[in-house]
This record gives structure tokens, C-alpha cells and sequence, in this order.
């Protein structure tokens, strides 16, 4: 068994503390001295015979002045072997480490640190695992040296080979490599041998993997950089011995091409010097750099696109007017505002075009009716959809510096375009997203604002672009979801559903002529009679638009079709008789079936995106129960018109023979049917009203009447919104009598003639009316209008 004599010597030593590094035994270390208690120290072990001083690291650099709770336990005893004083302020030094030492207490901390220590040496092991972990570490050092390509004072190997001491031949290696203080402190306080090694392995390993990575990255860059000279080096042979020969390079073909195109292109002058700095740089830049394609790909959109080109206006307002007549029924009021453009420009050439948008349910002709506006105007047409988009830069572009960076949807649509004033159709305005990429609604209000949309900046061109000249057309099904400031750039134009007599029109002129010519049919082969076209109107389709109706039709025309290819006889007829057999069972059936009906349900109004619609409420007393129950995916808005009406008839139930109790000793349920509908808004307000009513009174509503309209507390009914789309929904369903509001009487004039002539209208301005029409026997009640004076 090996003693260390000294493992029990304990010494009192000047202390010098070192920041962000630590000192190993059988090491040599340059040290640069500033501090004034280090220098001291430093100053003190050199007048000693043996100049030895303890050296520890400190745990935070930060401190200036160390006690004995700032430094670590474990350090290195060593022995100044140099001085240098560069000044009176600095003294560097060179030390060699001796042995481990742990310090038992700072007996001293003026002039400079004093240490009692202790020589704490690593027992020696002579075991398999330590032989094991030596050769380990060895062979590791070696290769990670090699790696490194350092070069180092000694032969790895051969300092292996020499049977050195393992502990210093674990410190030697250990200062080979640019270890963290946290390592080199721990690689110090391992207490055996076999620790030692295993935290060195550790180490090394990882040390090995990181330079392994290293090289690797330099080795690939190196042989790219190579590739890349020797093809810059060809290029310029290939270049010099074109020019000797008198040829031109694909290359240079290109730029010439391009400076071709600019010299003819109409560009204001901004434009063309920003499009020639950058032509200028093409020419310098190599074929095979990426900057080459995205430059050439910028160049190529700036001349395509339209900066001084225009469509000329056909100011023929007799043939803009026979155009949208040709194209679609009715819509009186929007074909008027687009002649009234067609006026304007006739006054005024330089006038600023209008921006609309079209509001309206799905198939009533909203995107079609953009291409017949440019067909009126004899203008290029562009469209694309909105629906859906969440990225911003979809509209604005992406910047050059994105690999695949590319203009916005706009300067795409002006560059198909090729002209400074098209018709642009943006379709789903009301479909926006937005999500972290950004706000698409927000890029429109520049877009769709004619102050500002003269210098729209594209990311991707980042040039000045003029979009004043051009005609914006917008559709949505609601403006629910449309931004506050966006709608306000737009002029709203409503188009509201079609009535059975109109969508018989527009069968007959545009919706058979082209599905028979689809089908290959012809006038004398494929016939539908007028009560045949009506029933599919009636009870094969139930919308605002058109759409459902042209598959119908589309339907019958392949039916007919098919009839003739088997060979069979025309004409092909049909009547109301064979609907059922091609077209299969009727969807829909008209709403007569609630022609009676008991207390406490009433006939309502509503409105949605795709038109208007009969709306049933119910309610039921339930008894021995309390309170108010409300059913049928009802929105808050709606919730609340229930709760207003059960309290008005509560607070007049006298008046209407209601005997209060009821309220207290009887629960109300109503509900609103198509429960897997959401449904909000005020407008049936009133029919809640009379539903309650009708069920507290036990006396049943007219069925044949249907109402809509807000009411308050006080019982004033207050005006609603959609009445056109209500009065065609009352119409479809055989109701013939609506009460509506007293104030949307004017809306009534969006209503056309014939109907108004078939079906009757009541204006109410205080609930006690509507109750008067619309439930036979409750006694007629005017409205309370004198008020008690309250005294002083």
C-alpha cells in the first residue's frame, strides 16, 4: 500500500484569486495581476525562498473584493517561476502548478489574502478501469488534437507510452482543450482517480464530437468554395474566348433583351431609373448567382406591367344599357349606378372611379355582374376571391429577399390585366381572415381608397404603382364580419332575392337556353311548360338566388338528353305530372300545413345571408314550474326581445285579462324551431310578444298573418332591416298579410308593384295594434298615453 506522506501537511499561504479560469497541477499558466490585495499576494510569496502561492477560482467573476464564501474549496498550490511589472498597476507572471490543495480558512484578508490549506492529493489506483479509461482518453485526445490541427508540446502517445503518473497525465491532456471554468473546478475536486478519468472521457467525447462537426462544415464549404472558383474561373475563359470570336452568351443575350424592352417600355421616369440601376446590377451579377433569377424575374414584372396603358372607355350609355339588360333581370339599381359612372365619364374623363360593393344572398347574380359591368365599360376584366385569405402578403407581396418571393394578387391581376383602369372584381370581401401573418382587410384600406391608392407599394416591386384608375367591385353575403373603416371606403349596393315570377323570367331567358345548349338540346327536342317550371320553383328549390334552380333545370336537360341517346322519340315535354318521376320526391313543401294552430304560437319574420324566411315561435305554459326557459340556438340580442316581451304583457296583464299569478305559479318555455340553427337579431320581437300573448289568453293567432319587428318595454315597435327579403319569404310560404313596422313603410317601394297589389300590409307603431290584427277576440286596447303628475 502506497502512503502520501504529505496528505496530512497543512500550510499558511498568500492566496491569489483568479476570475473565469482555474489552474491544474503540472501545469504552466501566464497570469496577468491587477488587483491590489492579488498583487500583494503576489509581492509576498516572492519574498518567501520557495515563492509558492495558493491559486483558487473564484464562483462569481463579479466580485471584486472575495471572501472566503466567493471562492472554491479546491485549488492549486504553485510556484511563480517568472515576473514581469509592465507598470506600477500590473504584474504578470508565470506559475507552475504543484499539487491539489483544499483550503481550510482564510486566517488573513489584508494587505492580501492569507490561506491555511491542506495538500489534498489524488490516491493512486492501479485497477483495470482506471488502465481502461486512461487508454480511452489517450486515444481520444489524440484524434481530437488531429482534428484541432494544434500544435502541441508533446507527443500524445508517446507521453502515454512513457508510463507518466495518470494524474498528470489527466491534467496535461485536460489543458490541451479550452474547458469552462465549471469543468476545469470539477475535473479539480474529483476525489479518486477512476473520477477523474470518467469526467476527462466525458469531456474529450465531447469535445471530439464538436470539432467532428466543425470539420465537417469546413470541409463542405471549402469544396463548394472550390466548385464555385473553378466555375467563375471557366466562365471567364468561356467569356474572353466568346469575345475573341465575336459571339454573344446566352447571358448577355438576356440582358440585352432586356435592355431592349426597357428602351421601348412607356415608363414614368421614377420607374425607368429604378428599373435601369437594376438592370445595371444584372449585368455584373454572374448566371449561376441567385440573385441573377430573382433580379431578371423583378426586371421582366416591371415591364409587363401596365404604368401608362389604358383601356379606352366605350361612353355609349344606350349600349352599357342593353349590355347589363342582356345579361341580367332586373337589378334596377345597380345597373343604374353603373350608368351613372358611364354619365360622369362622359363630363369628366379624369373622374375617379367608383368603388362598390355588391351585398347580397348566394345566386343572385353578384360575381357575373362584375364581368357585365367591364363588358359595359369595354374594359379588361380580373377577379379573384378573398374567401378564406389569411396572409397579407397574398395581397401586398413578399419581399425579394424570401426564396419564391412574388407580387400580390393586385399587381398580378394589373400585369393579366395589361391596362391601367380593368374592372376588378374582389369576391368574399365578408370571408377575410386574419391571423398572425397578418390582416388582409387592413392592406385593403389602401386599396380601396382613392386618396391614397395612386401610390400603392407592392412588397415585392416596392415602386409607386397608380390603382386610382381602376373600377373595384366587391362581394359579400353580409357585412356582419366586414372592418368598420373598410366598409366605409365602399358604396353598398343591395341585391336582394328573386321573386317566383322573376325567377321564371330568368329561367325562361338565360337559365334553359344554357342548359339545353349543354345538353346538346334544342327548342323543337326539350320543352318545359310554365306550371311544370313553376312547381320546381316552388318545391324542388327554396333560396334567394338561382343556383339550386339551374341545377335543376340542368338536371332535366340531362334527363332529356339521355333520352334521346337511347334512341327514344321527342319531343322531350315536361309537365307537373312527371316532375316527381325525374326529379324524385318534392324537398320542400310549401307551409300551409300550419294553416291552425293553437295558443301560443305566432308567424315571424327573419332574415339571412341567402334571403329572407318564415320563422314559427311556440310557447307553453308549464305548471307547477318557475321561470323563463328559452330553446332554439337564440343569440343574446334574441334572448333579450324574449325576455322584453314577457315583461311587457307581465306589466299589462291586466289589461289584456291575464290573471298575474301566472307569472309566479306558472314556467314558460318558448322555443324557436330549426334548432340546429343559430339565430339572433331583435326582429321578432314582436312575434314573441304575440306568441306569449296568444298563450297566456288561451286564444289562438291567425296563421295567415305574419309580422316582424323590435319591440321595448314600453311596447313601441321599432324598425328592422330586410324587409324585401321578408315580404318574398312571406310570399313563397301563401301568407298573404305582413305587419311590419310603422317607420319601414318607405321600404316597401324595393318591393315590386304586383306584389304589393296581391298581398296586404299593416303598419303598427305600438304593440296593442299588432295584438288587435293578429289574435281574433283579444278586445281592442289602445295604447296608456296619459301620465300621473308626481308631486314636488
Amino acid at each position: 500500500m502506497h502512503v502520501n506522506n504529505n496528505h496530512d501537511k497543512i500550510q499558511t499561504l498568500p492566496v491569489l484569486p483568479m476570475k473565469n479560469t482555474a489552474l491544474l497541477p503540472y501545469i504552466v499558466m501566464p497570469l496577468s495581476v491587477g488587483r491590489l490585495r492579488s498583487m500583494a499576494a503576489v509581492e509576498a510569496a516572492l519574498a518567501t525562498e520557495d515563492k509558492e502561492i495558493v491559486l483558487l477560482s473564484q464562483r462569481d467573476s463579479s466580485v471584486e473584493n472575495p471572501s472566503q464564501n466567493d471562492l472554491y474549496t479546491y485549488g492549486t498550490k504553485a510556484v511563480i517561476r517568472k515576473i514581469n511589472r509592465p507598470n506600477a498597476n500590473l504584474v504578470e507572471i508565470l506559475v507552475l502548478g504543484i499539487e491539489r490543495v483544499m483550503l481550510l480558512k482564510l486566517e488573513e484578508t489584508q494587505p492580501y489574502l492569507v490561506g491555511r490549506v491542506q495538500i489534498a492529493p489524488v490516491s493512486p489506483e492501479h485497477t483495470p478501469e482506471v488502465e481502461a479509461l486512461r487508454r480511452s482518453v489517450v486515444e481520444i485526445a489524440g484524434k481530437a488534437v488531429d482534428l484541432a490541427q494544434t500544435q502541441v508540446p508533446f507527443e500524445i502517445q508517446q507521453l502515454a507510452d512513457d508510463d507518466t503518473e495518470p494524474m498528470r497525465l489527466a491534467y496535461l491532456l485536460a489543458s490541451l482543450f479550452s474547458l469552462d471554468l465549471q469543468k476545469e473546478q470539477t475535473l479539480l475536486e474529483a476525489q479518486t482517480m477512476a473520477d477523474t478519468f470518467r469526467l476527462l472521457h466525458n469531456y474529450l467525447s465531447h469535445e471530439l464530437q464538436v470539432l467532428e462537426i466543425r470539420n465537417k462544415i469546413n470541409t463542405r464549404a471549402r469544396d463548394e468554395m472550390s466548385k464555385e472558383q473553378k466555375e467563375y474561373m471557366l466562365r471567364q475563359q468561356m467569356r474572353a474566348i466568346q469575345q475573341e470570336l465575336g459571339e454573344q452568351g446566352a447571358e448577355n443575350d438576356d440582358v440585352v433583351q432586356l435592355r431592349e424592352r426597357l428602351a421601348k417600355a412607356d415608363l414614368p421616369d421614377d420607374i425607368r431609373k429604378e428599373a435601369e440601376r437594376e438592370l445595371k446590377r444584372l449585368e455584373r451579377l454572374p448566371a449561376q448567382s441567385p440573385d441573377h433569377n430573382v433580379t431578371r424575374t423583378w426586371i421582366e414584372y416591371v415591364l409587363e406591367l401596365p404604368w401608362r396603358g389604358t383601356t379606352e372607355d366605350k361612353i355609349d350609355i344606350a349600349n352599357a344599357r342593353e349590355v347589363l339588360d342582356a345579361d341580367h333581370f332586373d337589378l334596377k339599381e345597380v345597373k343604374a349606378r353603373i350608368l351613372e359612372h358611364l354619365g360622369v365619364l362622359k363630363m369628366n374623363a379624369t373622374a375617379k372611379a367608383p368603388i362598390l360593393c355588391l351585398v347580397g344572398p348566394p345566386g343572385v347574380g353578384k360575381t357575373s355582374l362584375g364581368q357585365s359591368i367591364a363588358r359595359a365599360l369595354g374594359r379588361k376584366f380580373e377577379r379573384f376571391s378573398l374567401g378564406g385569405l389569411h396572409d397579407e402578403a397574398e395581397l401586398r407581396g413578399h419581399r425579394r429577399t424570401y426564396i419564391g418571393a412574388m407580387p400580390g394578387r393586385l399587381i398580378q391581376a394589373m400585369r393579366r390585366a395589361g391596362s391601367r383602369n380593368p374592372v376588378i372584381l374582389l369576391d368574399e370581401v365578408d370571408k377575410l381572415g386574419r391571423d398572425h401573418r397578418g390582416d388582409p382587410s387592413s392592406a385593403l384600406l389602401e386599396v380601396l381608397d382613392p386618396e391614397q391608392n395612386n401610390t400603392f407599394r407592392d412588397n415585392y416591386l416596392d415602386l409607386p404603382f397608380d390603382l386610382s384608375k381602376v373600377m373595384f367591385v366587391t362581394t359579400a353575403n353580409g357585412l356582419e364580419s366586414v372592418p368598420r373603416p373598410l366598409l366605409d371606403r365602399m358604396e353598398i349596393l343591395r341585391l336582394a332575392g328573386y321573386t317566383e315570377e322573376q325567377k321564371i323570367q330568368i329561367a325562361r331567358r338565360y337559365l334553359i337556353p344554357r342548359q339545353m345548349k349543354e345538353a346538346g338540346l334544342t327548342d323543337e327536342t326539350f320543352q318545359i311548360d310554365e306550371p311544370a317550371l313553376a312547381q320546381v320553383i316552388r318545391r324542388y328549390t327554396r333560396e334567394a338566388g338561382l343556383r339550386r334552380l339551374e341545377r335543376q333545370i340542368g338536371k332535366l336537360t340531362r334527363k332529356g338528353a339521355l333520352h334521346f341517346a337511347e334512341g327514344k322519340p321527342g319531343p322531350f315535354l315536361l309537365t307537373v305530372e312527371t316532375l316527381a318521376e325525374l326529379l324524385g320526391p318534392e324537398p320542400f313543401m310549401p307551409e300551409q300545413a300550419r294553416k291552425h294552430v293553437g295558443p301560443g304560437v305566432a308567424t315571424g319574420l327573419a332574415w339571412t345571408e341567402v334571403g329572407g324566411d318564415v320563422l314559427y315561435i311556440e310557447a307553453a305554459l308549464l305548471p307547477e314550474s318557475k321561470g323563463f326557459t328559452l330553446t332554439g340556438q337564440l343569440g343574446e340580442v334574441m334572448q333579450e326581445s324574449a325576455k322584453t316581451a314577457q315583461s311587457y304583457i307581465w306589466a299589462h296583464a291586466g289589461e289584456f285579462g291575464i290573471d298575474p299569478a301566472k307569472f309566479k305559479d306558472w314556467g314558460v318555455h318558448l322555443h324557436v324551431p330549426a334548432g340546429a340553427t343559430p339565430k339572433d337579431g331583435p326582429s321578432a320581437g314582436v312575434t314573441m310578444t304575440v306568441a306569449l300573448t296568444s298563450l297566456y289568453t288561451k286564444l289562438p293567432a291567425r296563421p295567415d298573418v305574419a309580422m316582424t319587428g323590435e319591440i321595448t318595454l314600453t311596447g313601441l315597435v321599432l324598425p328592422i332591416g330586410g324587409v324585401k327579403e321578408k315580404v318574398l319569404a312571406a310570399r313563397r310560404s301563401g301568407i298573404s298579410t305582413v305587419i311590419l313596422p310603422k317607420a319601414n313603410q318607405k321600404d316597401l317601394h324595393d318591393v315590386a308593384d304586383e306584389i304589393r297589389a296581391e298581398m296586404e300590409f299593416h303598419f303598427v307603431e305600438h304593440v296593442h295594434e299588432m295584438l288587435h290584427i293578429t289574435i281574433p277576440g283579444l278586445a281592442p286596447i289602445a295604447p296608456e298615453t296619459h301620465f300621473e303628475e308626481v308631486p314636488a
